[in-house]
């Protein structure tokens, strides 16, 4: 077992892998940027290393300055947490040079599902059942356009590196194909240094279901059942659960299959999850792996008893899984607690927390590094919490969501916990009739 993990990570998720290594009798080392001085998980972290100014790309970002990090304090493993390198292939191989384990996928297994394109190629392999659409990358407008034609509109472009919605464009019709070519290759072009693109029928009336798996160095692999992720915003989640209330047992049979089947045919080794769309017909296609813990792992592990992080690194030091499928008994919902003004098109709020009281009682938990007085730099992502309730069924945990919402003070900034109340409320959300389209249609009050 590993003696010393340094966390390559900010913020909650910092804290979260830190209060794992402790209960595991493991040393933690926290890296910070000079914004993130103030933060929890410097405090509570064995050892903190500065590593450089509030920008991501000159401290969390820079892989040199982190590797230095774990050589000066000796540790012997680097968790990444998700977001900046959790999916870095080239900090993959680094950690591996310098023979410091990394928690999480090879620099292989990140770039073979870490560009979609080869990541679909792969899966139809493995019998996985994919979104038709262009095999591999677009060679030009004119291959697009006749796929397009062929197939039938409306089409989905997709940038072969994208993430987070950019690079990606819903057409409905061949005049609008040109337009959305280009502003497409553009954006992805900006964003990720890489315009290549490909194409997919567009799925109507989506969902976005998600199956947790884990893997071992031994070939074998698991899952912990689903996450309905469908409520979100340009692409961007706001609030999960699990069980999703369009599960059947017979869906999630097969979806679970289909999961573990992907994580053995690439002999996946450590948590990732396998993201599918799901149409109104409850046909479901392979979307995207990721290749690290995600956002929302907390409600898999209230509704199965289970330590995600803590199986990450069981698994990262050799240790065989069980290989046990899971099937939820609980029903756990997530809301991201984001330093946004939902009444101002979410706009982010930085700023100081001038007051905090969390909510408590049975069956509600709090990720978070906020507290009274800590300043939300404005350099990184704004979630600052993560508020996660667990019941025995849908309808109490809906409940309990409300209560702990009321509950839950945050002043000095704007929060998106009054656009997660009024959800709570929402009838179509309650009734559980919800897509990716949800938020398009919602009326911020």
């Amino acid at each position: 077992m590993f003696k010393k993990i340094l966390i390559a990570n900010r913020g909650e998720i910092a804290l979260r892998v830190i209060r794992t290594c402790k209960e595991m009798g493991i040393k933690t080392v926290a890296v910070y940027s000079k914004a993130d001085a103030e933060s929890l998980h410097v405090r509570f972290a064995d050892e903190a290393v500065c590593i450089g100014p509030a920008p991501s790309n000159e401290s969390y970002l820079k892989m040199d300055r982190i590797i230095a990090a774990a050589e000066i304090t000796n540790a012997d493993a680097i968790h990444p947490g998700y977001g900046f390198l959790s999916e870095n292939a080239k900090f993959s191989k680094l950690c591996e040079e310098h023979e410091i384990k990394f928690i999480g996928a090879s620099e292989e297994m990140i770039s073979k599902m870490g560009d979609k394109a080869t990541a679909k190629a792969t899966m139809i392999a493995a019998g996985v059942p994919c979104i038709p659409g262009s095999e591999g990358i677009l060679d030009s407008y004119e291959e697009a356009e006749k796929i397009a034609v062929d197939m039938g509109f409306p089409v989905m472009l997709k940038a072969t590196a994208g993430g987070g919605g950019k690079g990606m464009r819903a057409v409905w019709n061949k005049e609008d194909l040109k337009p959305a070519w280009d502003s497409a290759r553009m954006e992805a072009k900006a964003s990720f240094g890489n315009d290549g693109m490909y194409m997919e029928k567009l799925i109507e009336e989506p969902r976005h279901i998600e199956i947790q798996i884990v893997g071992d160095s031994f070939g074998k692999a698991c899952h912990l059942s689903e996450r309905d992720c469908s409520v979100q915003r340009r692409h961007q989640k706001l609030t999960e659960e699990t069980p999703s209330p369009f599960m059947t047992d017979e869906l999630r049979n097969a979806m679970g299959e289909a999961a573990v089947k992907a994580a053995e045919y690439i002999k996946y080794e450590g948590a990732g999850t396998v993201e599918f769309l799901v149409d109104k017909h409850r046909n479901f296609y392979f979307m995207e792996m990721n290749t690290r813990i995600q956002v929302e792992h907390p409600i898999t592990e209230e509704v199965v008893d289970y330590d995600l992080i803590r199986e990450q690194i069981l698994v990262a030091a050799g240790v065989p899984i069980s290989g046990k499928n899971y099937t939820p008994q609980l029903h756990s919902i997530e809301c991201r607690i984001n330093a946004e003004d939902p009444h101002k098109n979410f706009r982010p709020s930085p700023g100081k927390i001038t007051s905090y009281h969390e909510p408590g009682g049975h069956g509600v938990r709090i990720d978070t590094h906020a507290y009274a007085g800590y300043t939300i730099p404005p350099n990184y992502d704004s979630m600052i919490a993560k508020l996660i309730v667990t019941a025995q069924t849908r309808e109490e945990a809906i409940n309990k969501m409300k209560r702990a919402l009321d509950e839950y003070i945050i002043e000095g900034i704007k929060t998106t916990i009054p656009f997660h109340r009024q959800l709570m409320d929402h009838p179509d959300y309650v009734a559980g009739n919800y897509t990716t389209k949800f938020m398009e249609d919602f009326e911020i009050k």
